[in-house]
């Protein structure tokens, strides 16, 4: 993609960054390693402090294209039951029809639909975002971590990153009042991403 820059009346592109030549050399179609990846999340709670949580069970795949990052695609989905913040009632009103309400909605979805290289090692991947059958638009920031081969021969690929959403915006609305003022969860919510993914045979 060019960036364009205008300081008359002719707009200049200019030259696309570089891949990271460690990505570059990679293609082929992927399927992320649960026992070694990791989804999760950061919010904030009674305006003072943050509370911590993630999904302990989840899949999907990626197809990488180094040379051609934009011909790149991820598929994921995470089983919501299995939402894990370390204290039992939290994770169990999270699950209730006051949050995620995992018996009519147990999966949250991301698909792709684009997919760039910023430079170096840096990444972003966009597409849509399935919360409580609602779908909205997210912007994934990734960096590459590299590639190698494990004690069991298999071919792994490395990324993590992170994203910021509005809950309110996928329907998770729930929240009280404090009586100093503000609410006891914030709306805006941080996504981490840690992942593995082995090379399909």
């Amino acid at each position: 993609m060019g960036i364009f820059s205008r300081k008359s009346d002719t707009a200049v592109a200019t030259a696309p960054a570089p891949v990271d030549p460690a990505l570059a050399a990679l293609s082929g179609d992927y399927t992320i390693d649960p026992a070694h990846s990791s989804i999760g999340f950061t919010v904030r709670h009674a305006m003072v402090t943050n509370v911590r949580g993630s999904f302990g069970e989840h899949e999907g795949t990626l197809k990488l294209n180094g040379a051609d990052p934009a011909a790149s695609a991820a598929a994921i989905d995470v089983k919501i039951e299995s939402i894990d913040t370390g204290i039992a009632d939290r994770d169990g009103h999270l699950r209730a029809s006051d949050f995620f309400d995992v018996e009519r909605f147990p999966l949250m979805t991301f698909r792709s639909t684009a997919a760039e290289q910023l430079g170096g090692d840096k990444y972003r991947v966009t597409g849509d975002l399935t919360i409580k059958d609602v779908t909205r638009p997210l912007a994934i920031d990734l960096e590459f971590n590299g590639a190698a081969t494990d004690v069991y021969g298999n071919e792994r690929v490395g990324f993590e990153g992170s994203a910021e959403i509005l809950r309110s915006a996928w329907g998770l609305t729930w929240n009280a009042a404090l009586e100093t003022g503000g609410v006891m969860v914030s709306d805006k919510v941080k996504l981490n991403f840690d992942i593995s993914a082995i090379k399909s045979a």
